[in-house]
């Protein structure tokens, strides 16, 4: 409903001052939405803003697609406010307590979205799921907001530090242990490998050999590396499971050796006025603003990582509308790199999100070293401590009910409390705000859900009445109407956390409402339309949660 009413009220002032950009924003305190257009309009006029504004919205105020909204239209000063009346409040909860509330039209447009792509040389650790649940939050966002999207996993499968894990297991003792993880008893042969590396530094003329065997398809070689590969994605798979994180695609770099895309971008950059052939082959990319150049073959002809992702990046060109890319902030300067380079080979860029890492108190972590606190171990112990806290406030529950609430609690402390925080600042994971119910955490959210279902299921029969009347209830009708505006905003502007807030939001303006509204004891039409606006929270809070990934638990 906000998004409706938005588009209309900026249509109208784009008619009547032949101004595009008339700055409609959020009215905060004082308004549903507010202009500042009166100060760009001064300038033309060469008046004053503040009678600008006065007769500005003396004009807008006649306007029947305003007048058909309910809405006012008033000025504070040189600003022009404007409040929605109750059709609006009333439209907004009749859609809000619709099955699939939030979701917008179809849209043709193709999207691909690849996020996680971490190396599969370890299981994922703390560092890579913030990647994970940044992409998989914002797959959900599309998918609500109609488009056509897929999501894709990168598989790093030819890299030196593939082909270590491959000299690990050819070279050292590679038994898995009993119960071993796949991901993990990669990662063990990994760091064996490189302590090896550092006691003998000649074992890198054998990494070297791997390399060129791989990228020159030696069969026996290139089975080696896909076995290890696929051992350790076999890992992957399950952690991701446990996070609700879902890819609809795996895509091998190796693939693209051997289809020959990697060959014919190496071709055509040849051909560009930037290439430098002196041993390597490289880009001097200045222009774009970078130094250092961007190399493509090493000086034994072999390709680089980066060549392999232009021929990457240029088949998604080829098959998608919309290309996004989920990295980590130690990226920026290879992924400017590539957006440089797809741009003078007159391919289609990505979009990338870059973002700051996630560590624990306990401090950063590294694969190579083995000081890392993986995924799996994190979500082990939250699970632990959300049982522990389940079983306080609900002893009376058996024990398969608090363990499967607890999964759920989880899985939103985890998720929540990392794609809260915008993605260009760091955060690091606290347990103990995560697995807060009375705070501004996943759990919170979905204990205002669970309040929301208790309170229908006690009501028993209604009949839905839209009508509402008091300020906690039209505050309340007024935050459920933001959330397809949300949706949209996330998908344009590319920041899942805007959903995680707007839930956040929500659920403190439904247990503000709820404080001072009595539902339950109410009587006759105060009754049914205030057991319609908890209908309304209970169902714009389930597309919430399932939007983020979280489970909407009816019971806590």
């Amino acid at each position: 409903m906000l998004h409706e009413a938005t588009t209309t009220i900026q249509g109208v002032l784009k008619d009547v001052t032949g101004i595009e950009d008339v700055q409609l924003t959020d009215g905060g305190e004082h308004a549903d939405l507010a202009t500042t257009v009166a100060f760009a309009l001064a300038k033309e006029k060469k008046q004053e803003p503040v009678q600008v504004a006065k007769e500005l919205a003396a004009l807008l105020a006649t306007k029947p697609e305003l007048q058909n909204l309910g809405v006012t239209v008033e000025t504070k000063g040189p600003y022009i406010n404007f409040r929605f009346g109750s059709a609006y409040v009333s439209e907004a909860i009749q859609a809000a307590v619709k099955p699939g509330y939030g979701s917008l039209p179809k849209n043709p447009t193709r999207v691909v979205l690849e996020h996680t792509s971490a190396n599969p040389n370890g299981p994922l650790h703390v560092g890579h799921i913030r990647n994970s649940i940044i992409g998989d939050t914002l797959a959900r966002a599309f998918r609500k907001a109609g488009f056509r999207l897929e999501v894709q996993y990168y598989v790093n499968d030819m890299g030196r530090q593939i082909a270590i894990v491959v000299w690990g297991f050819d070279n050292l003792d590679s038994t898995r242990h009993e119960g071993e993880k796949e991901d993990a008893h990669i990662a063990r042969v990994y760091i064996a490998a490189n302590r090896e590396l550092e006691k003998d530094p000649a074992i890198t003329r054998q990494i070297d050999n791997l390399m060129q065997l791989v990228e020159g398809g030696d069969p026996a070689t290139v089975k080696k590396f896909r076995k290890e590969v696929s051992r350790c994605l076999d890992g992957f798979a399950v952690t991701l499971k446990n996070l609700n994180v879902i890819h609809e695609r795996f895509v091998w770099e190796s693939d693209f050796i051997r289809n020959g895309d990697t060959r014919r971008i190496i071709g055509r950059i040849k051909k560009l006025p930037q290439v430098k052939e002196e041993g390597t082959l490289a880009l001097d990319l200045t222009k774009c603003g970078f130094e250092k150049e961007y190399v493509i073959m090493r000086s034994d002809g072999t390709s680089v990582y980066g060549a392999r992702d232009l021929a990457y990046h240029a088949w998604k060109a080829a098959n998608f509308d919309r290309i996004i890319d989920v990295l980590g902030a130690d990226h920026k300067l290879i992924g400017g790199q590539l957006i440089c380079t797809l741009r003078l080979l007159g391919e289609k860029a990505p979009e990338i999100i870059h973002f700051e890492f996630v560590s624990l108190p306990e401090g950063s972590m590294s694969t190579r070293t083995g000081k890392f606190v993986s995924a799996d171990d994190l979500i082990t112990e939250v699970t632990r401590r959300a049982c522990e806290e389940v079983t306080i406030r609900r002893p009376e529950l058996d024990e398969t009910t608090r363990r499967s609430i607890a999964k759920s609690v989880a899985l939103a402390a985890i998720r929540y409390d990392i794609v809260k925080v915008s993605p260009e600042k760091s955060t690091v994971f606290n347990w103990k705000e995560a697995l807060d119910f009375e705070r501004q955490s996943g759990p919170y959210i979905q204990y205002a859900h669970a309040r929301a279902c208790s309170i229908l299921e006690k009501a028993g029969a209604y009949t839905d009445w839209y009508e509402l009347e008091t300020e906690q209830e039209i505050a309340l009708a007024k935050q459920i109407a933001k959330f397809p505006a949300t949706i949209e905003k996330v998908i344009s502007e590319l920041r899942p956390h805007l959903l995680a807030t707007y839930a956040r939001e929500l659920a403190d303006t439904f247990n503000t409402f709820y404080h001072f509204e009595p539902v339950l004891k109410s009587q006759g039409k105060v009754r049914e339309r205030r057991l319609t606006l908890v209908k309304a929270v209970q169902n714009t809070l389930q597309e919430s949660l399932e939007t983020l990934g979280i489970d909407a638990i009816r019971t806590m």
